[in-house]
């Protein structure tokens, strides 16, 4: 196992500690605000047979996407694959980071899938992660912008439950 720590980053639903630090159990040794360059944030890994999808990453020069680097122990890393759906679903991919001063950059990894089905888009709840995790962290308000503006699935599962008569959950 490799003792030093790993950079990751996240920028899909682990940008939000409920995520990350709940469900996933994480314990970063540090976080720094940073960007990506020559990628796109997209929905397109899908998720039930509706519209529905979920964060992922697609190569393109000149853009950029922002998160958050958790520093976390090789050991979190590995079974951050394993909640993550590697190598099934997602990819570990290497990345150059940098922070948000502009003044250092980062070694680390992220996830990018290769399965993509184009036309999907994120539902409302799961925007909502990634919304509170940008706020949560100080991502800048033009990004959260850019987030809010992203067109929302229309998620299958509340209208299959409006067809059996059980009452919508609130939100």
């Amino acid at each position: 196992m490799n003792p030093d720590p790993l950079w990751y980053f996240a920028y899909g639903s682990n940008l939000d500690p409920r995520t990350f630090l709940g469900r996933r159990g994480m314990q970063p040794l540090a976080t720094r605000n940073v960007q990506l360059s020559d990628y796109r944030l997209v929905f397109d890994l899908a998720i039930g047979s509706g519209e529905r999808g979920v964060a992922n990453l697609l190569a393109e020069p000149g853009s950029t996407v922002l998160g958050v680097a958790y520093q976390i122990s090789d050991g979190q890393a590995q079974r951050l694959d394993r909640t993550e759906g590697v190598p099934k679903s997602y990819r570990r991919t290497a990345v150059e980071l940098v922070a948000d001063d502009l003044a250092e950059r980062l070694s680390g990894f992220t996830y990018v899938s290769p399965h993509r089905k184009m036309g999907r888009k994120p539902s409302e709840r799961y925007m909502g992660l990634l919304l509170h995790g940008a706020r949560h962290h100080g991502l800048p308000d033009f990004y959260v912008e850019y987030l809010r503006n992203f067109e929302l699935a229309v998620d299958e599962r509340a209208t299959q439950m409006e067809l059996f008569g059980a009452p919508e959950r609130s939100r």
